[in-house]
């Protein structure tokens, strides 16, 4: 049971940042020339990500990390 609530935590917040991603114009390729971090594949494989990857994505978006997780859990 807890491995699903995993799996829908990850799931919230990949969508988040792909929704942000996108309302910002940011094309997949755009970001990973600009960060490193190869967000196709967080994106479509709803991989788990670190609390470090996660807070460059918020540094990135200029986003603080309190913010992102506002409404996620």
């Amino acid at each position: 049971m807890a491995g699903n609530k995993d799996t829908e935590l990850v799931e919230k917040v990949v969508a988040k940042i792909k929704k942000i991603r996108e309302q910002r114009g940011i094309s997949q390729s755009q970001f990973l020339s600009d960060t490193g971090i190869h967000i196709a594949r967080i994106e479509s494989e709803h991989r788990d990500i670190s609390i470090t990857t996660l807070s460059r994505i918020c540094n990135y978006f200029g986003v603080t990390m309190q913010d992102f997780l506002k409404g996620i859990g």
